[in-house]
């Protein structure tokens, strides 16, 4: 799944290829359930304004006073394109401007398109901005005081931190040498600030390399065609029974909270 870096990503890339100040003339719906709680016409005659992003959605504010929060969930990827460019089989929804498009790919159908006039009643219920200003290393180590989740757990929570998915959960964990399974009340400050530190350095990193895209398969993370160049950074995750790259001890695998996750059994305490 696309997670922060992955989603800012495609954002900037909108904003560059220069889709604000764009006018949707026409939509074409190729699978009416990616449109969860409005029909095509509504789109139409509106134009973009601005492109932003909170945690994992993609925010675009429009000139009717609405805003569209598009989560490309699993498989989603967007691409903005000349109206001329083939389309791709697994293009759910095109918003088509004047001469140029955007496609909204989603091989597995689980993307989806909300159109509210009250963006608060979504951006309300998610977590805080790891990298937001208001995200310190105090803050962290408060907000997981009388936590009693696992720490892995928590960290995938959009209610409580929002953006961060399962490759970056593991990441930052290893980084900050906290194992997964560590309850989040018992992390120490000093603890909390290596957990933050990581975190914000990794997202960062991330967001540089254009996100991570993992394997070849039709589903794999894209924006706007180009793939993720993060993959090469990644020290643990998806590396089961490969050495530590600090102490050399095989990396192991467990499921938490129904998650894939990494983990080095002796750096992470």
């Amino acid at each position: 799944m696309p997670e922060l870096p992955e989603v800012e990503t495609t954002c900037r890339d909108l904003v560059s290829g220069g889709i604000v100040g764009e006018k949707i003339v026409a939509l074409e719906v190729l699978w009416e359930p990616t449109l969860s709680n409005f029909k095509g016409e509504d789109l139409l005659n509106v134009t973009i304004t601005e492109v932003s992003r909170r945690g994992k959605f993609i925010l675009f504010s429009l000139s009717n006073g609405k805003t569209l929060f598009i989560h490309l969930r699993m498989t989603g990827s967007l691409r903005y394109t000349q109206k001329s460019a083939p389309n791709d089989p697994y293009d759910r929804v095109i918003l088509l401007f004047e001469t140029t498009k955007m496609a909204f790919r989603d091989p597995r159908k689980f993307g989806r398109m909300t159109l509210t006039a009250n963006p608060e009643l979504i951006t309300n219920k998610l977590g805080i901005e790891p990298l937001g200003d208001e995200f310190t290393p105090h803050r962290l180590h408060q907000m997981l005081q009388g936590r009693s989740k696992v720490i892995k757990t928590l960290l995938l929570d959009q209610n409580f931190i929002a953006g961060i998915g399962n490759i970056y959960a593991d990441e930052s964990l290893f980084k900050a040498q906290i194992a997964p399974l560590r309850r989040a009340e018992t992390i120490t400050l000093e603890e909390a600030k290596r957990l933050h530190s990581a975190i914000v350095s990794l997202l960062r990193a991330a967001i540089v390399n254009r996100g991570t895209s993992l394997g070849d398969g039709k589903g794999n993370y894209v924006s706007n065609g180009k793939r993720g160049e993060n993959a090469r950074e990644l020290k643990i995750f998806r590396k089961t029974g490969a050495p530590c790259p600090i102490c050399s001890t095989p990396i192991e695998k467990i499921v938490v909270g129904q998650r894939a996750t990494h983990f080095c059994p002796t750096c992470q305490k």
